[in-house]
């Protein structure tokens, strides 16, 4: 039973750390061109969620890991795939995030939380990682 409801307690200071998040943001919630959106905001808005704000990971229903000093960030193409394909729990984000949103909250991560990496991923360097769309038949 206390397990039960730890697991509630938990997930509600996560949803309402999010809501919190996103209240703040007003320039997220009103931006009506999605392009305008920056980095931080992806990660606030779409990466916090699990990641936590600091970047620090989580454990418990799940295991989400750190970003926050993480020498795998290293190479720049890791993040970038990660972001695209997803793995293990994470979903992928390369039909929600357009190459440019990728390389922006990529980039954003590695100069942040710890991440001292300074060498810029691009949009044209994220779209050798963008899957090729599914064909029709694939949908059948």
């Amino acid at each position: 039973m206390s397990a039960r409801l730890f697991s509630a307690a938990w997930l509600l200071v996560a949803m309402s750390s999010s809501v919190h998040a996103q209240a703040n943001d007003p320039a997220f919630l009103q931006a009506k061109d999605a392009a305008h959106i920056t980095g931080g905001q992806i990660f606030t808005h779409i990466c916090q969620g699990c990641h936590m704000p600091d970047a620090k990971g989580a454990a418990g229903a799940g295991h989400y890991p750190a970003l926050a000093s993480n020498p795998k960030l290293a190479s720049s193409a890791y993040p970038a795939v990660m972001v695209m394909n997803g793995r293990g729990g994470m979903p992928p984000f390369w039909m929600l995030l357009n190459d440019q949103q990728v390389a922006d909250v990529v980039n954003y991560v590695r100069t942040h939380f710890g991440n001292h990496y300074t060498d810029a991923l691009t949009a044209e360097q994220v779209k050798a990682f963008r899957p090729p769309p599914p064909k029709p038949e694939d949908s059948r």
